[in-house]
């Protein structure tokens, strides 16, 4: 059988957990979430005509809440199971508030184009992260076309890129983005900033180490924003979701250097 996304996510978060010991608390935690997001995940799929028929794949379409709404506590519950304590105390004051504030919380949090998970607003942050299995399912069923342009925000969600990707072409290496709420990958150009669109070389720079040399940091010295993109030509076993996770000290050596991440990750850093 061929293991899904979830599972390959989940196995590579494992293994970096060895090879980088100083984010294995994150990764822990991830693998834990990700499982979470599976069984979300698969709701949809078992779900079969009658979740079909509520998801036509489009994202302009109203949020299906009478399929988001009864999963949503279990949710809560299980990531309180998990979580750090702030987030599970909120999750704990989440699963007891009405399904009214529920669907009020998961509607503006769908609508929001501009979002940005953070760890000091954790009820927003549960909404995103329940919601990215919707969103990849949907992302899956959508018959939007991915244009060849170079567009800044996903074609199918108009979310924001989490992480860049480099995979082989010819001779050379062709970068993608991926979204950060539907995991949609799209075509984009390497020497251009996805914040701003600086195509000037000497104003895009950036920044890699030994320690993580499949995974660096390209900035923009005119926004002052920073992305990571992960080299698939380094290392083939990468899943940019998770080693932009795992390697923390690109972060820090970004914010250090006044940069501002593009879109913080689903555990707000």
């Amino acid at each position: 059988m061929i293991p899904s996304q979830w599972d390959r996510r989940i196995q590579r978060a494992e293994n970096l957990e060895k090879t980088y010991p100083f984010a294995a608390e994150v990764l822990r935690f991830y693998r834990c979430l990700a499982g979470l997001q599976k069984a979300i995940f698969s709701r949809f799929e078992e779900g079969g005509a009658a979740a079909a028929k509520k998801s036509s794949g489009e994202f302009r379409d109203p949020l299906n809440l009478s399929l988001l709404l009864p999963l949503f506590p279990k949710f809560l519950s299980d990531l309180e199971a998990i979580a750090t304590k702030p987030i599970a105390q909120s999750a704990q004051e989440l699963c007891s508030q009405r399904s009214e504030q529920w669907q009020s919380l998961l509607q503006a949090t769908w609508g929001a184009t501009g979002f940005q998970p953070e760890s000091d607003q954790p009820k927003g942050l549960m909404a995103w992260l329940f919601l990215q299995p919707y969103a990849e399912y949907v992302a899956g069923r959508s018959g939007v076309a991915i244009s060849k342009g170079n567009q800044a925000l996903c074609p199918r969600c108009s979310r924001k890129p989490q992480v860049g990707v480099l995979r082989q072409e010819g001779d050379g290496a062709k970068r993608s983005l991926i979204c950060s709420l539907c995991s949609t990958e799209w075509a984009y150009g390497r020497i251009i900033c996805p914040a701003c669109a600086e195509e000037n070389v000497e104003k895009l720079a950036i920044y890699s180490t030994v320690q993580f040399d499949h995974v660096r940091v390209e900035g923009c010295d005119s926004c002052r924003h920073y992305i990571k993109t992960v080299d698939l030509t380094k290392n083939g076993l990468a899943i940019p979701v998770v080693d932009e996770l795992a390697t923390i000290p690109l972060n820090l050596w970004a914010q250090e250097h006044g940069y501002v991440k593009l879109q913080a990750n689903l555990l707000g850093i």
